[in-house]
């Protein structure tokens, strides 16, 4: 399961490299999400590994002991890191539809009228 994560993580990556090195401001913002999101799965691969149904917490009664618990910590940094990540996002897509507005492309060598605003 993990050679099959790690594959999905290099692909959201080399997709949103690919995305990213287009001239389009529309395929740059979905360049940026790929790439959180391949950041957030490998941030979940970091930990511990993948450990189906165990709780993040040690219980008595459920048999679960400090060494087969998940870990929280992952957890939380993905928890944190897709919060940040969508107001990054609302953010750079009011930019965008801005910046549409100003020059009216979505080509980014148009966008040097820009700078005399």
């Amino acid at each position: 399961m993990t050679f099959i994560l790690s594959l999905v993580v290099g692909s959201l990556f080399a997709g949103a490299a690919y995305l990213m090195l287009r001239r389009s401001l529309v395929k740059l913002i979905l360049g940026l999400v790929l790439l959180s999101h391949g950041t957030n799965l490998l941030l979940f691969l970091m930990g511990d590994g993948v450990v189906k149904g165990m709780p993040p917490f040690v219980d008595e009664a459920t048999g679960v002991t400090p060494t087969t618990a998940a870990d929280p910590l992952n957890q939380a940094l993905i928890l944190t890191a897709i919060v940040i990540n969508f107001g990054f996002t609302a953010f750079i897509l009011s930019l965008a539809y801005r910046a549409n507005q100003a020059v009216n492309s979505d080509d980014l060598d148009d966008m040097v009228e820009t700078d005399r605003l």
